[in-house]
C-alpha cells in the first residue's frame, strides 16, 4: 500500500543554486519588481500568488515574520519584498513617537521591544549581504522615519524615535566583530555630518550651540550608547565617539554627552560645577563614563589617558569647585581616585593634593560617607612619595589646608556673602565636622598602628 505523502514539511528542492544567485547584487532583485525567481524554496507557498503570499504576512507579528525569514532564501527575499511595498513599511515602521494623550512607560516599553524584533528581523533578512549594502538597505527603509534623523523631530526630548532607533541597531548589530561596528559608526558618522557638528561644538565657546549640543547628546545617547548590555559594547561606541579627537576636546564632548542639564528644556547647563556645590546626580553620568573607559581593559585607554582626561574634564568650561571635583573622583571609584592622587604626588602637586584631601573629607561629612574611607587613602597615598621628608611635608600640607580652607569660608561669611538658604553658614558647618572626624580617624589609625 502506498504511503500518503507527508505535506506538513518544506519541500526540498532538488535543483541547486548556481554561484551567480548568491551575489549581493541579485540578492535583492525582487524589490525592485521583478517576478522571474523561481519558487522552489517556498515549499507549501509556491501554490500561493505573491499578494498572498503578502497578505498572510500581514496576520504574523515581526517575531514570527522575522523566524519564517530565516526559512529559505527566496522566502526571506519575499518578505524583504513585502517590507518595501508601501503597506508593508506602513505597518512594520510604527512611528507612534509622540502619543501624549496616554503617556505610560507600558506604551513606551511596547514601541521599543517592536524595533527590536525589527532589528532582528532586518539582521536575519540581510544576513548573506556584505556591511555596506546592508547598511544601504536598511537606511534606505527608515529613511522615510523622520524622527530616526539627527534633526528630523522638532520636541527631540519628549520623542521616543532616536531610543527606537538605538534599540534597532543595537539588535542589527549585535555580535558583529569590531571591524563591522567601525563601519557602522563611520556609515552613521557620514549619514548625519556627525563629526563636522562635533567640531563646531567642541571649537566654540561653551553654550553658544545649545540646541546642536543637545542634539548630539541625544543622538549619542540614545542612539549609540545606552542600550548596550555588556559594557565592553558601550565602551567601544563610546571609544569612537572621543578617540578621534585631541584631549581638551574629549572633555568637552565628554561634559556635552554625560553632563549635568536643564531640568526645563534638557540642554547642557556649563556653569554647574563652577558656581557652587553640585549633587551626586549631576555628576554621577560624567563618574560612569569615566569608570566605563577605566575598568573595561580596553587598549585604546591607559590608565595614564583616563586620568589625564579627567584632569581635563575638571577645567570645563572653568575651573571646577574643588568639592565637584572630589565628588567626582569618589563617585568614579577607589582605583581612579587613588591613582589620580597618586599622579598629583609624582608630579610634586602636593599642596593641591592635600587641598583635594579636605574636600574629599567634606564629601564624605556631607554625604555620611565612612570617614575612615578618606584617611585610609591619604594612608595609601602616602606610599607613593619616595622619602620620609616629602611624606612629613604632605601631611603638614593636609593639616594647614584644613586651617587654611574653614579661614576662607569664615572670612566670607563674616563679610556679609551669605546665601539666602545660609548655604554658606551650612557649608562651614559641615567642614568643621568633617576635620574633627578626619583627625578622630587618624588617632584612631595611629592607636592602633601602636597597639599592635
Amino acid at each position: 500500500m502506498a504511503s500518503k505523502i507527508n505535506t506538513s514539511f518544506t519541500l526540498i528542492p532538488n535543483q541547486k543554486y548556481r554561484r551567480s544567485n548568491r551575489r549581493s547584487s541579485s540578492y535583492f532583485s525582487n524589490t525592485l519588481g521583478s517576478d522571474s525567481q523561481p519558487l522552489s524554496t517556498l515549499g507549501n507557498f509556491k501554490a500561493l500568488p505573491l499578494e498572498i503570499f503578502q497578505i498572510i504576512l500581514r496576520y504574523l507579528s515581526v517575531k514570527d515574520i522575522s523566524m519564517l525569514s530565516m526559512v529559505s532564501k527566496t522566502v526571506s527575499q519575499h518578505i524583504i519584498n513585502y517590507i518595501s511595498t508601501s503597506s508593508g513599511s506602513k505597518r512594520l515602521l510604527l512611528q507612534d513617537f509622540h502619543n501624549l494623550e496616554l503617556p505610560s512607560k507600558r506604551q513606551d516599553s511596547a514601541i521599543l521591544e517592536h524595533y527590536r524584533s525589527l532589528g532582528l528581523l532586518f539582521k536575519r533578512c540581510t544576513l548573506l549581504l556584505p556591511t555596506r549594502e546592508r547598511l544601504k538597505y536598511i537606511h534606505k527603509i527608515l529613511a522615510e522615519v523622520s524622527c530616526f534623523k539627527f534633526n528630523g523631530c522638532a520636541a527631540p526630548i519628549q520623542c521616543l524615535g532616536l531610543p527606537c532607533y538605538g534599540i534597532f541597531l543595537q539588535t542589527l548589530t549585535a555580535g558583529w566583530d569590531g571591524l563591522e561596528c567601525h563601519r557602522v559608526y563611520n556609515f552613521l558618522c557620514e549619514l548625519t555630518n556627525l563629526s563636522r557638528k562635533m567640531q563646531t561644538v567642541v571649537c566654540s565657546k561653551p553654550g553658544s550651540a545649545r540646541k546642536l549640543e543637545l542634539r548630539i547628546r541625544l543622538f549619542c545617547r540614545n542612539v549609540l550608547l545606552d542600550h548596550w548590555i555588556h559594557r565592553s559594547d558601550s565602551a567601544f561606541w563610546l571609544t569612537r565617539i572621543l578617540k578621534p579627537w585631541p584631549m581638551v576636546n574629549q572633555a568637552r564632548l565628554l561634559y556635552i554627552i554625560f553632563g549635568p542639564v536643564s531640568p526645563q528644556d534638557g540642554q547642557v547647563v556649563w556653569q554647574k560645577m563652577i558656581e557652587g556645590p553640585t549633587d551626586e546626580s549631576s555628576l554621577k553620568g560624567l563618574a560612569d563614563a569615566i569608570k566605563l573607559l577605566y575598568d573595561t581593559g580596553t587598549k585604546e585607554w591607559t590608565a595614564d589617558d583616563v586620568i589625564s582626561l579627567v584632569d581635563e574634564l575638571s577645567v570645563v568650561p572653568r575651573e571646577w569647585l574643588l568639592e565637584n571635583n572630589a565628588r567626582l573622583l569618589i563617585l568614579s571609584g577607589n582605583n581612579i581616585c587613588f591613582t589620580f592622587m597618586a599622579s598629583k604626588a609624582v608630579n610634586g602637586r602636593a599642596i593641591e593634593l592635600a587641598k583635594l584631601i579636605v574636600f574629599l573629607a567634606l564629601v564624605c561629612e556631607k554625604e555620611l560617607y565612612c570617614m575612615d574611607w578618606a584617611v585610609k587613602m591619604m594612608q595609601k597615598v602616602c606610599k607613593v612619595f619616595s622619602t620620609p621628608m616629602e611624606r612629613n611635608n604632605f601631611l603638614q600640607s593636609v593639616a594647614n589646608a584644613f586651617a587654611c580652607v574653614i579661614m576662607e569660608m569664615l572670612q566670607s561669611i563674616m563679610s556679609g556673602d551669605r546665601d539666602e538658604d545660609d548655604r554658606s553658614f551650612l557649608n562651614l558647618f559641615h567642614l568643621v565636622h568633617a576635620q574633627a572626624n578626619f583627625h578622630k580617624e587618624v588617632l584612631y589609625l595611629s592607636m592602633n598602628t601602636l597597639s599592635t
